[in-house]
Parts: C-alpha cells; structure tokens; sequence
C-alpha cells in the first residue's frame, strides 16, 4: 500500500519502488501495459496498489524477450487463461530464440571457414557462404527435386522423397558442413546451360501411380542398402537386391525375371548422375569423426553394383 492519503502513487514514486526509471512507466503506461488510476490536479499520472505488482511482472515478461503485443496478452488475461497465454508465449519465444541461436552458430562455423582457407581461396568461399541464409534455408534443394521428379508424381510419395533426398542443416555445424550445404546451394540453384542430362528413363511416361510405385519401391530399397552400407557389407543380392528390381518391375508391369534384370541394369547404366549432390549431402548430415552415412545416392550405387555383378556373373 502506497502512504499517501489516496493510497495512490506518483510515476516517480512508483518507478522507483518497482526499481525502474521513470521513462520506463511512461512507455508501459502509453501502451496499456500499466493504466493510471487518475491524474492529480496538475495532470500527473496517479497509480493504485495493483499497479506496483502489474509493473514488475511486465518488467519480468519483458526481460525474457517477450515483445509488448505478448506481454499485454498475458497480464489482461485472468486465471488459466493467463498460465495458457504465457506458456503460448514463452514456448513462441524459445523457437525463436533457437533459430536465433542456429543463426549464430552457422555464422561462426562460416567465419571459421573463412579464416582457415588459403588466401587464394577466400574470395569463393565468401561467394559461396553468402549465398546462403543464416540459418539456412532447404528451399532451393526442395525446388530442385520437385522440378526433377515425374511431374505427376503425388504429393505424398513427392514428400516422402524430399524428407529423403534434402538434408536438414545440422544446428551445430563444422565449417566443412557449412562448406558443403553452401556448395549444394550453389549447385541446384546454378543457371541450365543446356548441357544438363535428361531425367531417368523411369520418368518417362510414368503417371501417378507409376511414379509412387516406383519411389514408395525404392525407399524401402535404400533403407536396407543404407543398412548393409552402414555395416561396410560389399554389394550383394538378397532382400536388398530384391526389393530394388521389384520397383521397377511393379512400375513397368513387368515380372523380375534374369532377362529384366539385364535390361534394367542397360537402363540404369545411362541414367543422368549427381553424385556430387549425393557427395555433398553425405557431408552435411555424417555426425563429427564417423563413418559417411548412407544417402539415397550412395544406396543406389550400392544396389547398382549389386545388381551389375548379379547379372554379369549370369551372363
């Protein structure tokens, strides 16, 4: 309780029982966050005990980063309802705060990048590096496939691919990652030249169920390459082997029979090649020290040779 006869208080008074500056209440007080309980004859702002609380609880939301249209939210509120609102707010604030937080470690992973390469090497690491959002954004690798992929292919196979084939920038990167996530930007996002191979003849003429056939097939595919890969297991046939041909099997309408295998492995052998994406992908998601992990790309060629061997070996 204030001591004047009232029981109100001044701005002065009241900035520095809460232990802030008289500015301050006014800011609060212009935004609503703090409504004055009336004005003395000389049109000085008066306050009523409720407002000694209100203020530090403002002081405190808004020292946790909270911006004022939040802050307002949580004190006008009453009961759950305000534990709901700041819960909303606080958890809002920690999203932010970790992308905040993603951004800076990026920078610091690409400053180290810059300060550790050759002289001579500098200026296209700046190119590369600046073109890249901090933190960065998977956009341009999402684009790429979806201009890459059967035109018809359904959302949900497309989005089960994409969760595959682009890579999630790690929160806590090495400059190499941050090296290698720069190079995959600059590689999918390059000008055509006209130069570019065409897509795999799997594509051609695939509709939509042709198309999640054949990559609901080949996600199964690579998820058991990616095992053996992970275990150093040289190319075989088996299961893996299997369930690869079968995909393109079902797609084609065919059966996997030896003479199939012959001419998919024809097929597959002019197929166009990124194994630079792949390369680089591998890079950006292998934890610090251990083994590449598997891509897509890399259960591919893994499957490819197995299937190349099978069927040379039967020739």
């Amino acid at each position: 309780m204030f001591t004047s006869h009232d029981g109100l208080c001044s701005i002065g008074e009241l900035a520095e029982r809460a232990g802030v500056t008289v500015k301050a209440v006014r800011f609060y007080s212009d935004r609503g966050l703090l409504p004055e309980a009336s004005r003395s004859a000389g049109g000085h702002r008066r306050y009523g005990p409720e407002a000694l609380g209100r203020l530090r609880l403002v002081r405190s939301l808004r020292a946790l980063g909270l911006p004022v249209r939040e802050v307002h939210r949580i004190v006008d509120e009453e009961g759950d309802g305000a534990d709901s609102v700041l819960e909303d707010a606080v958890a809002g604030q920690l999203r932010e705060l970790g992308s905040q937080l993603q951004a800076l470690r990026w920078r610091e992973a690409a400053l180290r990048l810059v300060q550790e390469c050759s002289p001579e090497d500098r200026a296209d690491r700046l190119r590369l590096i600046g073109a890249v959002t901090a933190p960065p954004s998977t956009a341009p690798l999402a684009r790429f496939w979806r201009a890459w992929l059967p035109p018809r292919m359904p959302a949900r196979a497309t989005a089960a691919f994409l969760e595959a084939a682009v890579p999630e920038p790690p929160a806590d990167p090495r400059p190499a990652q941050v090296l290698a996530f720069a190079r995959l930007n600059a590689l999918v996002t390059r000008p055509c030249t006209g130069a570019e191979r065409p897509q795999p003849a799997a594509h051609k003429g695939a509709g939509a169920r042709e198309s999640a056939v054949l990559y609901s097939g080949l996600a199964q595919a690579y998820e058991l390459a990616g095992t053996q890969l992970r275990r150093g297991r040289a190319p075989r046939a088996g299961e893996e082997l299997d369930s690869f041909v079968d995909a393109y099997a079902r797609t084609n309408g065919s059966r996997d029979t030896a003479d199939f295998r012959r001419v998919l492995v024809g097929q597959l052998s002019v197929d166009p090649r990124i194994d630079t994406y792949w390369e680089l992908v591998a890079e950006v998601i292998t934890p610090s020290g251990g083994p590449a992990e598997p891509t897509p790309g890399s259960a591919h060629d893994w499957l490819f040779a197995a299937l190349e061997a099978q069927t040379t070996g039967a020739a």
